[in-house]
């Protein structure tokens, strides 16, 4: 296929567009075609000229505050000329409590301002080329894993208090700690125990004490993940998928991604729940 064509729009009376302008030059750094519109374009110019252009997809940009009046007219605007074919994505300053409405509506997608455009870009290629890997949610919360001092002295709360059953007790020595697995509904509950005093989970319990360690997503194509999120400049614990609990293959990314949370990335074994 040809270059995608994508038409970059400022519907609204916003009266900046530098960030309309580096989306627009991101996207050609990504080989694809752009035309820009300029400022306070209407709904109706806007579907005009992406029905003229022939264009692959959309993107408006809007800072005003508009957002929930002129995106989804722009929808409209495209139906009336049998082009409702064409996404349209969107981004700028939405706040989260929009992005539902928006999408309801008929927008493919919200960047809010703290997106990449790298990640603009792969949504975009994706979008028009589906054979090009997307960006599926993770399965499900394989399990939170918790720091404790003491598997044996913390165990009982779960047990006796909660009805919970320990499914099983294994040592990771890579990692220098103890898990024990509770099952609850789909997901777990590990309690962490260090091993030794080099164990991650004894240098968080020093730093932060007992608590909530990480949230472990269950998710597919771990390589390709890791490989998407290094693209994106994600800062990532690990880089190479390495060996966890159950044979499974895991990575870590970095905290300070998720507002202090701890996420890993966990691909079962095949067979395993």
């Amino acid at each position: 296929m040809g270059k995608i064509r994508v038409l970059v729009a400022k519907p609204g009376l916003d009266g900046h567009d530098r960030g309309a302008l580096v989306i627009s030059q991101a996207l050609r750094d990504h080989g694809m075609e752009v035309i820009y519109t300029g400022l306070r374009q209407t709904p109706v110019q806007i579907a005009q000229a992406a029905v003229q252009e022939d264009v692959d997809v959309i993107g408006l940009s809007s800072l005003s505050g508009a957002h929930n009046t002129l995106f989804p007219k722009v929808i409209d605007e495209l139906r009336k000329r049998d082009a409702s074919d064409i996404p349209v994505v969107a981004g700028g300053v939405i706040p989260s409590e929009d992005i539902p409405i928006l999408i309801e509506k008929g927008i493919k997608k919200i960047f809010t301002s703290g997106s990449s455009t790298e990640s603009l870009a792969n949504y975009i290629q994706e979008l028009i080329d589906p054979k090009k890997s997307a960006v599926t949610p993770p399965k499900k919360i394989a399990h939170i894993g918790i720091a404790v001092k003491s598997i044996d002295s913390a165990i009982n709360f779960y047990t006796d208090s909660l009805g919970m059953h320990v499914e099983a007790v294994e040592a990771v020595d890579s990692e220098a700690v103890k898990i024990a697995f509770l099952k609850i509904g789909e997901s777990r509950i590990e309690l962490l125990e260090a091993l030794n005093d080099s164990s991650p989970i004894q240098k968080f319990i020093e730093k932060q004490g007992e608590g909530v360690h990480h949230i472990a997503l269950e998710v597919d194509n771990i390589e390709e993940r890791l490989a998407r999120l290094k693209k994106e400049g994600l800062p990532l614990i690990n880089k190479e998928p390495k060996q966890g609990a159950h044979n499974s293959q895991i990575a870590f990314i970095h905290p300070k991604v998720a507002n202090g949370v701890l996420f890993e990335l966990c691909q079962q074994a095949e067979g395993s729940e």
